[in-house]
């Protein structure tokens, strides 16, 4: 089985619905959720005039190869009603694949470790909480360190349980 942890996000639409309607999608079609995160409720990153979004890791373990994990979260995004406007817009869902195993893969379609994995907060924050010893495996650093050398300031807000969840 390979170990797959995946980044969700959301800043259209009924937000915590879109997430759980993913992780859904992902049981079924990806494979079995293993951990998952808090939800973060974080600023837009690359561009910042936009609603927040709410984020969460999970650790899945799937038969998939990467590639084709790849293109079944890719479907599950447009049956989600995810719509590419323009990088970094607004969207009713994104599903990222951080890391897969601790494969180094370099596809013109895909790029695992994420390739922004160490700049941003929304990511590395809910990854830390879920896989704080894992080594990345170009930079040669857990991710907890990955957290701390984070230069991105943008504010990332951990939804606490006793918090209502929609606002």
């Amino acid at each position: 089985m390979n170990k797959i942890f995946i980044l969700l996000g959301t800043n259209l639409g009924d937000r915590y619905q879109q997430l759980s309607l993913a992780k859904q999608y992902l049981e079924k079609q990806v494979g079995a959720i293993q951990e998952e995160s808090s939800i973060y409720e974080t600023a837009a990153w690359g561009v910042e005039d936009q609603p927040s979004f709410l984020n969460q890791v999970i650790l899945i373990n799937s038969p998939l190869s990467a590639l084709e994990c790849l293109r079944h979260t890719q479907q599950i995004e447009l049956d989600l009603g995810r719509i590419r406007l323009k990088k970094w817009g607004e969207r009713a869902i994104d599903i990222d694949l951080l890391y897969f195993n601790e494969e180094i893969i370099n596809y013109p379609n895909l790029v695992i470790p994420h390739p922004f994995i160490s700049e941003r907060r929304f990511t590395l924050a809910p990854l830390a909480e879920i896989a704080p010893t894992y080594i990345h495996p170009v930079y040669k650093i857990n991710n907890v360190s990955l957290l701390h050398n984070c230069k991105d300031e943008l504010p990332v807000k951990k939804i606490s349980d006793d918090e209502p969840y929609r606002h």
